[in-house]
């Protein structure tokens, strides 16, 4: 279902957040991970007001597994967005969970620099990083602006 565009503050509403805690928390329970047990979901809010979710997917070929943040991504691009407003993670680990390296590269791609990251745990947000905290001095598609077409 798509919704008007939304004009957000820098950071989305505690409504919001709570809702993408939610649906991250929702498909975390959905994660396929039988190797690591470690069950990751992610959800992603967009300037649209659409949510869009993803979970870790393992494989025995463990480099051909998914992250949960690329699988809101594909999920995203799949419906015709690519814009990262927000995002928020969840895993049962006691530390604070955030993206991997490769998660992080990933979600640079369609954020900006102070997109609002939400690092979820069993009961709620644990921690809050903006793109350029988890990701400082990033390489993105800005810096190919007149080298590619």
């Amino acid at each position: 279902m798509s919704h008007p565009i939304i004009e957000f503050a820098k950071t989305p509403s505690e409504h919001h957040v709570q809702e993408l805690f939610e649906q991250a928390k929702e498909v975390q329970a959905r994660a396929y991970a039988p190797y690591s047990h470690f069950l990751v979901g992610a959800a992603i809010l967009t300037p649209s007001g659409n949510i869009y979710v993803g979970c870790n997917v393992e494989n025995a070929a463990y480099p051909v597994g998914n992250c949960a943040e690329a699988s809101a991504i594909a999920a995203m691009i799949a419906g015709g967005e690519k814009e990262i407003f927000a995002l928020a993670t969840i895993c049962d680990s006691s530390d604070i969970g955030t993206c991997c390296g490769g998660c992080r590269q990933r979600v640079r791609e369609f954020a900006k620099s102070d997109t609002a990251i939400y690092a979820c745990g069993p009961d709620g947000v644990r921690a809050i990083f903006t793109m350029d905290q988890l990701l400082p001095t990033s390489f993105g598609p800005d810096n190919l602006v007149g080298f590619v077409s």
